[in-house]
């Protein structure tokens, strides 16, 4: 048997490393993480100040650069991905913000996939171009359009898989190998597969995103947001830009997120089993015209998805035809909340194209696929038969 001093939380199950990662207790001997609510420290003498300043010895200086309860959030959430360093963010919009702009400067080129978060678009063809960065979209599962648009001017290669709203998948080894060829980052948001389901860093992204808001807290109470990858990289990427533009994660929510992360196996587990039997059902319905799903076998990029993550995740999308039904569909529910959120232990519903992707001009939601029809769907943890029968009401009335 071998001896636990051994024992590295490397070596942990994600399970144990959700509960037990980054765990740091004061001289209290407390149970629970303490929740350091405080904006700044103090040093024994002037000497120790600046030492600490220049960072030659340990400790904290500022809560917006660092503060014991964000570390065990970012210890833990970095244990789980498999990084070497995960910086906490004040949410995931945030997060994608900094990951993007810490790689760029003027004359750069991005690469994105053409289905994104309504806001992450906004970030690329709206503010990145006041700086002199160039976009160039795509359709992510194209692996000839990402290889003929990649050049060499091109810095940051930008993805979410499954994509919001439609769940398209993309192949992030394959991805990674064309943008690697030229020296080109790639930055994976993955925050509808969960760390649980998908690890973009072991298929060679180099910095994956999240928006901690959704199935990390996973009960809609607060913001937050997480950069990962290797620790030269956001050290000499995001070090300075986090300091001095202040996204900083509050220690307040840090600790919420940290409790979050105690329970984030067992709920996606069962939320991504609830998914996929809704899913069928969805898809049987007689009003339903297209239903979308990672894992089910008629999804588009299904091979995909089964050979990159470990479950098929809490979003199931489907089109009803028309805005109308949509509507009629969304307003029968009764237990399913209507609402833009997602990843959360209550069942929600929404209306991407009037609300997520709003602000996205028509042509370019047809592009991604999206139709006035089209409802998303974030399972939560109610009871599957509950749940399927406000579904089948709702569709009935759609």
């Amino acid at each position: 048997m071998s001896d636990p001093s051994e024992e590295r939380p490397q070596d942990w199950a994600p399970a144990t490393r959700l509960v037990r990662g980054g765990l740091q207790r004061s001289a209290y001997g407390e149970t629970s993480e303490a929740l350091f609510l405080t904006q700044s420290f103090v040093y024994d003498s002037a000497e120790a100040a600046e030492a600490r300043f220049k960072g030659e010895a340990p400790g904290y200086v500022y809560t917006r650069y660092g503060n014991p309860t964000l570390q065990m959030f970012e210890d833990r959430l970095a244990l789980l991905e498999g990084a070497e360093l995960c910086r906490a963010q004040a949410s995931g919009m945030a997060a994608v913000h900094t990951a993007l702009m810490g790689l760029l400067k003027a004359g750069d080129h991005v690469v994105a996939g053409r289905a994104l978060f309504g806001s992450c678009r906004w970030i690329l063809k709206e503010w990145a171009s006041r700086f002199g960065v160039e976009t160039t979209f795509v359709d992510a599962a194209d692996l000839d359009a990402w290889r003929g648009a990649i050049r060499d001017t091109t810095r940051v290669a930008f993805l979410e898989t499954p994509a919001n709203p439609l769940l398209d998948i993309a192949d992030i080894a394959a991805i990674a190998e064309l943008a690697h060829a030229v020296g080109t980052k790639v930055v994976v948001d993955n925050v509808f597969a969960t760390p649980i389901f998908q690890s973009p860093l072991t298929l060679g992204a180099d910095v994956v995103v999240y928006s901690a808001t959704k199935h990390i807290d996973g009960q809609g109470r607060v913001l937050g947001g997480a950069i990962l990858g290797a620790r030269d990289l956001l050290e000499s990427a995001y070090r300075d830009i986090i300091r001095h533009t202040g996204p900083a994660l509050s220690p307040f929510n840090a600790w919420v997120l940290l409790k979050g992360l105690e329970t984030l196996d067992l709920r996606v587990r069962r939320q991504a089993e609830t998914a996929g039997r809704l899913a069928d059902m969805i898809a049987a319905h007689p009003k339903v015209r297209q239903t979308l799903y990672p894992f089910r076998p008629d999804h588009p990029q299904h091979a995909t998805a089964v050979k990159q993550m470990r479950g098929g995740g809490s979003l199931v999308a489907f089109d009803l035809g028309d805005q109308a039904a949509a509507f009629r569909f969304l307003n029968a529910l009764r237990i399913v909340d209507i609402s833009n959120n997602l990843g959360d232990a209550k069942s929600m519903a929404t209306h991407p194209a009037t609300t997520t992707h709003r602000a996205v001009p028509a042509e370019e939601q047809a592009l991604i696929g999206l139709r006035p029809g089209h409802v998303r769907l974030s399972v939560g943890l109610e009871d599957a038969g509950d749940l399927a029968r406000d579904i089948a009401r709702a569709l009935d009335r759609a």
